[in-house]
């Protein structure tokens, strides 16, 4: 679920208004979606809304990639402007897709 993202210089009272709201209401452009990369131990994630410092937290949206998180073989290895890496299992299943969201 994305954001309207006014102009730095907006002036229109309505767009900002429309972006507050959107923000209240839990929209966000610091989400997506990734799917581990088969046969590997890492999967590198573009995110352009992610920083060094930010928390990346992973959601399963399938039920291999339930069971990768469930083996506790999965987790966020580096974190770094515009992308983030994730260290998990090495399997053929290309199956393991997971939503995530990228906090400050």
């Amino acid at each position: 679920m994305s954001i309207a993202v006014p102009f730095p210089r907006e002036q229109d009272p309505e767009k900002l208004v429309t972006a507050i709201r959107q923000l209240a209401e839990g929209r966000s452009n610091a989400v997506g979606e990734f799917t581990l990369v088969a046969n590997s131990t890492t999967t590198t994630v573009a995110a352009v809304t992610c920083g060094a410092g930010s928390a990346v937290l992973a959601f399963p949206k399938t039920a291999e990639a339930a069971a990768e998180l469930g083996n506790g073989t999965m987790f966020i290895g580096s974190i770094a402007n515009g992308s983030f890496t994730v260290t998990h299992a090495s399997n053929a299943q290309t199956t393991r897709t997971f939503r995530y969201v990228a906090i400050g």
